[in-house]
């Protein structure tokens, strides 16, 4: 175990993957403790998310040989599972932050890789700046990086939903370029026209702060620019990985909700007088419920694993066909964790009773996270995908969302 650190921040430079699933797996006990109240008073995660960083979990999927431990996708789907499991706000937070890692290790230079690679071992934190509001669909970027005549970069625009801004060290801006291409900005959070505003009052995820970044004729060094576009003009895993970890947030929110029904059924629950039993965990009709509910659990979190696989093996042999494989497995995983999540986090009510539906016991945390999280993209056309692949034989679009 060895200690990395950039100026002002240090953190634990994790070895292996076994290192990254018990630290997982610490943390989210951790973090399941205040989860609740955190929502409840809309406190933000940032004590929570210093632990993160400090602890070297999001620095795991930096490359071997800059330093860092490359785990596979099938451990951090896992990572962020677990985080899922115990607060549905919080894992959202670094999903973005892979993603833009992974712009850097497919896009950037020699010294690009050095520069970020470093600065993640250090602890330092991605952000996002992607989505926009109010334009003709989630693709449509205006927000335009306009060349100057010293070779740098002018940036302006405003982003929407910009979940993990707020906490973030540079903010990853996507952006189009004079000519139409797409590519990323990395901006330092404090740099000169950048403001982020915690505008975000979602009924779910509250405590992610996905609110507003304004980009007013901000300076970006050359450097700090990566070819996004590059990234899909041939067999990519980028969408796959990025939708891999929103399953395996589902797939925790399910299993954090089962896991508290079950707790309020064993400790809190009365029996309905016509079941004849002592206890609510006694009563059949409750049993048989727990069942179903076990099932799309596991198998959300069994296709979660099958999807993860898939990008391993396309990773280690990346082709047009292993691409799609990868990408189809990852969205049967997200479409089936999604409805998982918000199945069993309603399905929470129905089985625990009248007091469950209590404000001050805040249960529907999970519900309202799991509905939130879940509109992120739409189910229904990873469905089309799905179909389209198995009757037809068509490959999947290469784009960011699959």
């Amino acid at each position: 175990m060895t200690d990395h650190g950039t100026t002002g921040k240090t953190a634990h430079v994790i070895a292996d993957d076994a290192e990254a699933l018990a630290l997982a797996a610490a943390l989210a006990d951790e973090f399941r403790a205040g989860a609740s109240a955190r929502d409840t008073e809309r406190r933000l995660p940032r004590a929570e998310l210093d632990r993160l960083s400090g602890s070297g979990l999001l620095a795991v999927t930096v490359p071997a040989e800059y330093g860092g431990a490359d785990v596979s996708a099938q451990t951090l789907a896992e990572i962020f599972r677990l985080l899922g499991s115990a607060d549905g706000s919080l894992a959202q937070i670094p999903q973005s932050h892979f993603a833009y890692v992974n712009v850097i290790r497919r896009q950037g230079t020699a010294d690009q890789q050095k520069f970020f690679f470093t600065e993640l071992l250090a602890g330092r934190r991605f952000g996002n700046a992607q989505s926009e509001a109010g334009t003709k669909h989630v693709q449509d970027i205006r927000t335009r990086l306009t060349l100057q005549p010293d070779g740098s970069y002018e940036l302006t625009g405003v982003k929407h939903y910009s979940t993990g801004a707020l906490f973030a060290d540079w903010i990853p801006v996507l952006a189009r370029t004079d000519d139409d291409n797409l590519h990323v900005a990395y901006v330092p959070r404090d740099a000169e026209g950048v403001t982020v505003v915690d505008d975000w009052d979602g009924m779910g995820q509250r405590t992610t702060a996905s609110g507003t970044v304004r980009l007013e004729a901000v300076a970006v060094p050359v450097d700090r620019v990566l070819p996004h576009h590059l990234t899909f003009e041939g067999p990519q895993l980028h969408g796959a990985v990025a939708q891999l970890l929103h399953a395996a947030i589902d797939a925790g929110i399910a299993g954090g909700a089962l896991a508290e029904a079950a707790e309020f059924v064993r400790t809190k629950s009365r029996p309905w007088f016509e079941s004849g039993v002592e206890t609510a965990a006694e009563d059949p009709l409750l049993i048989q419920r727990f069942g179903e509910l076990a099932l799309q659990v596991r198998a959300s979190e069994a296709l979660l694993i099958q999807a993860a696989r898939a990008v391993d093996a396309a990773r280690a042999d990346l082709s047009d066909d292993s691409a799609a494989d990868a990408s189809i497995a990852v969205a049967a995983a997200k479409v089936y964790a999604a409805q998982a999540a918000v199945e069993v986090a309603g399905a929470l009510f129905e089985v625990s009773g009248t007091r469950s539906a209590l404000n001050s016991l805040n249960l529907h945390r999970h519900w309202r996270d799991a509905r939130t999280h879940t509109l992120h993209d739409p189910a229904r056309w990873k469905i089309q995908h799905i179909g389209r692949y198995v009757l037809n034989g068509i490959r999947p679009p290469r784009h960011g969302l699959l």
